[in-house]
């Protein structure tokens, strides 16, 4: 089964920071990252850019907004799919993230969503694999 996780920061906190600041910060997830991608169970992990538009639908038009859609002190900052038999083992992985793993994280709101996948295609799998919701 496949997870969706998503990884959560507090801008202001984490704007605040200088760059110097911002890499101590990064060379403390390194180690954390190392057990974490050695589970072999992660697919995709993906840092992301503060830059963001937002698409929706008004009045039968699509509308662009720059920034993120939801007005919000936490952000997300980041993916990852890993490949987990349940949720438990989901959880199991993604607690070895650095956002759960680094005490300073706490300061800057880092946290994870985990969410299961409901359906998972890629270019070496084209059928689409769909599971139903869990209740």
């Amino acid at each position: 089964m496949k997870f969706l996780c998503l990884g959560y920061f507090d801008r202001e906190a984490m704007g605040a920071l200088s760059e110097a600041e911002v890499d101590a910060l990064m060379t403390q997830c390194k180690p954390h990252m190392g057990v974490y991608q050695g589970t072999g169970q992660v697919l995709v992990d993906a840092g992301l850019d503060l830059r963001a538009k937002s698409l929706r639908r008004r009045n039968g038009t699509l509308a662009i907004t720059d920034g993120p859609f939801v007005e919000t002190k936490e952000m997300v900052g980041g993916t990852f799919i890993i490949d987990a038999a349940d949720m438990d083992d989901a959880i199991r992985v993604a607690s070895l993230h650095p956002a759960t793993q680094v005490l300073d994280g706490e300061r800057f709101g880092w946290g994870l969503e985990i969410r299961p996948i409901h359906y998972f295609k890629t270019p070496e799998t084209p059928e689409v694999t769909w599971q139903p919701p869990v209740p």
